[in-house]
């Protein structure tokens, strides 16, 4: 067994955190996988660039530290996790109010009691909502009924203000869509985690994290700029014409470009755009994201990174805007727009755009939403495995699922033979 490990040839296709997890557990049964990815960096959709001596994350993006499998696989006193406030301030008509989870920090108790958001039966449901879901195992949220995230909310008894001006902008901001059709059983997971843990971020920003994984690895093999045409079940074709015989691959991205049995079930994904200003001050004191409650607004949230601690940091006042509704505009007329609406609804006066992430493939528009799955669901051909957030659901813990699992498929799948 010991030398059918060193020379079974493992190809994982993407090098994202599912990949980089794939790679991982292979590696602790004492497999030399590579990775092929078709950028120059690992990291998929996790990534942070310097720009100016900015720290700028490739989209608003957060971790949620009550992810299982984020707790297990990274060591978060190295990463320096930076928190979030446990709630909001939300902008509306030019004034804003915060709107926060008290039991969970003292310090957003009055600002949410005095707060205009929501009549006091909506901040009573809220409190229940929260006892309700963190009572409920995961198993027990994926396993119910779906339905949208808006006729859940209406089913709880929420009032349509509540809804408008917290509960929409808040997740529209996670799920990347502005009608919360998101299931339900994602509602609950997101709301859960947020319950029972922190919304934080690395200090070195979030490709931190991928970047751990990567150090983590001892014997797997990495060739990037390197992207694939083609799979079958028994060789890889690449754009540039080289071929490759691998005794099994991982697919550790959206399989249905690759493989030609699956091109006919292309993906349908969610797409976002994140913009980032330098501001003389904060509009917003504290580590709290801020929504944009009114409907005639095309941003969504903002937040200040200068509000958390940063390993890079420039002289200003550094802001990210975020917008999830679709639109048809160029990049000079979505400044135009984002500047303008952050002076209307906001109060907020930029000094220098600094970059625009057009975000096409954000989050995978999914259904029956799933929380994890056998080894063998995996697998797609005798030498063909699956892994990614799109088999289970859009976030970073089901990619880390979805790449164990597709890992322990293979072994399993080498054991019997």
């Amino acid at each position: 067994m010991r030398m059918e490990k060193k020379t079974t040839e493992i190809a994982i296709i993407g090098a994202g955190i599912s990949g980089l997890i794939a790679a991982l557990r292979l590696e602790k049964d004492g497999y030399s996988p590579t990775i092929y990815e078709k950028s120059d960096r690992a990291g998929g959709r996790v990534k942070t660039d310097i720009v100016d001596g900015y720290q700028l994350d490739h989209g608003f993006q957060v971790l949620l530290d009550a992810y299982p499998k984020a707790q297990e696989y990274l060591d978060y006193n190295a990463l320096e996790l930076q928190e979030f406030l446990p709630g909001a301030q939300i902008f509306k008509q030019g004034k804003s109010s915060i709107l926060g989870d008290p039991l969970r920090s003292l310090q957003l108790l009055f600002p949410t009691l005095f707060s205009t958001i929501g009549s006091f039966s909506d901040k009573l449901k809220i409190f229940k909502l929260n006892t309700t879901v963190k009572k409920k195992t995961l198993e027990e949220i994926f396993n119910e009924e779906e339905t949208t995230t808006l006729t859940f909310l209406k089913f709880s008894g929420f009032s349509e203000q509540i809804i408008e001006q917290f509960f929409r902008p808040f997740f529209s901001g996670i799920f990347l869509e502005p009608n919360l059709e998101t299931s339900s059983r994602m509602f609950q997971f997101v709301y859960k985690m947020f319950g029972t843990g922190n919304a934080v971020v690395p200090k070195a920003g979030m490709e931190a994290i991928p970047k751990q994984l990567i150090n983590k690895l001892q014997r797997t093999k990495f060739e990037f700029n390197t992207e694939v045409d083609t799979i079958t079940n028994t060789e890889i074709i690449f754009v540039d014409g080289r071929k490759i015989t691998p005794d099994y691959t991982i697919i550790a991205t959206d399989a249905s470009p690759l493989v030609p049995n699956l091109r006919k079930q292309q993906l349908d994904w969610y797409s976002s755009d994140t913009l980032y200003f330098t501001c003389k001050i904060r509009k917003i004191e504290k580590p709290l994201i801020g929504l944009i409650s009114d409907k005639e607004a095309l941003i969504n949230n903002i937040f200040y990174h200068t509000s958390i601690d940063t390993e890079r940091r420039g002289s200003e006042e550094i802001l990210s805007v975020t917008v999830v509704k679709e639109h048809e505009l160029s990049e000079y007329e979505l400044i135009q727009k984002v500047k303008e609406d952050l002076k209307t609804f906001c109060g907020i006066t930029t000094e220098r755009y600094l970059k625009h992430y057009p975000i096409k493939m954000a989050l995978p528009k999914l259904n029956n939403l799933r929380y994890s799955l056998m080894p063998s669901e995996t697998r797609l051909t005798e030498h063909i495995f699956l892994a990614g957030d799109y088999l289970l659901n859009g976030s970073l813990n089901a990619a880390m699922i979805s790449g164990e699992m597709a890992a322990i498929g293979v072994i399993h799948t080498i054991e019997k033979s």
